[in-house]
């Protein structure tokens, strides 16, 4: 496979991730933790059936390192990201959990052959502005403050563990993609043992939140997280990770088209900033 091909596949991931709020607004009232266990349960199946049609289940024998980076990668990021948003109010703990694209594009300069230039970090700061632009247009920041630090803490430590596993999935490449499934099911039992200890049970409502549910674990929470580790371990990592910041940008597109939220200016200018980003990004 030629890097422009796994990049392409990899840019799948980041669309089917912008689908992940009009998703998850349709799942109701179901707990974080259990929706995290739901939904990579169904995302674990969607490669063990890869599995099966290819090289069978012997792919999910993998050596320890392998499962301590894709669980701490998969099941990290999620509990550090709710862990923040019960710590700090939503908005900054969002805003400070997506550095990750920018910590991508510079923790790729320690990959061999890294190459890090000037343009691709003036194109993931753009990103970043853009996203900053969109969460202020949305409202609901109340400025930094020090009882809410912990939270701060936990949501840089999701953004550096999910850049982390992201860049260093090029030192697991010759860990099949399709073993990624074992991971998936291995955070469906963490989280779903989180859920046990530290929420009250509200399952799906209805066929349509039950769909919701499916529809999570089988695009972004299953074939994202494959078409991602292809895209990581055989694209341009450094382009991946500017190009990450348009997922915030289209699930607030997608929100608006399905009437969960009003265009406004910010949506525009963050838009701006986040092509234009990607645009310097790739240029020589």
């Amino acid at each position: 496979m030629t890097s422009a091909a796994a990049t392409r596949i990899g840019l799948l991931a980041i669309l089917l991730w912008a689908t992940l709020a009009v998703l998850t607004a349709a799942t109701g009232q179901v707990p974080p933790f259990l929706l995290t266990a739901l939904t990579f349960a169904i995302g674990g199946a969607v490669g063990v059936g890869a599995a099966l049609a290819g090289p069978g289940l012997g792919v999910l024998k993998q050596r320890p390192l392998a499962y301590l980076h894709g669980v701490g990668g998969l099941f990290g990021y999620h509990f550090l990201y709710f862990t923040a948003l019960k710590w700090a109010p939503a908005a900054e703990a969002g805003l400070i959990a997506y550095l990750w694209p920018l910590l991508i594009v510079l923790l790729s300069a320690f990959l061999p052959g890294g190459g890090l230039r000037r343009v691709h970090v003036i194109g993931a700061l753009m990103g970043f502005a853009g996203t900053v632009v969109l969460l202020l247009g949305k409202g609901g920041f109340t400025g930094v403050e020090m009882r809410f630090a912990p939270g701060y803490l936990a949501a840089f430590a999701c953004a550096f563990i999910w850049s982390s596993y992201s860049v260093a999935s090029r030192q697991f490449a010759d860990v099949p993609t399709q073993a990624v499934a074992g991971f998936c099911l291995a955070t469906a039992v963490l989280a779903g043992l989180c859920h046990l200890a530290l929420e009250r049970t509200v399952w799906p409502s209805g066929a349509l939140e039950w769909a919701a549910v499916a529809l999570l674990g089988i695009g972004p929470v299953g074939l994202a997280f494959y078409t991602w580790d292809i895209g990581m371990k055989r694209g341009d990592v450094r382009f991946l990770g500017v190009a990450s910041y348009a997922a915030p940008v289209l699930s607030t597109l997608l929100l608006v088209a399905t009437g969960f939220a009003a265009p406004s200016w910010s949506l525009a200018l963050a838009c701006a900033l986040i092509v234009g980003g990607a645009f310097v990004a790739t240029r020589r």
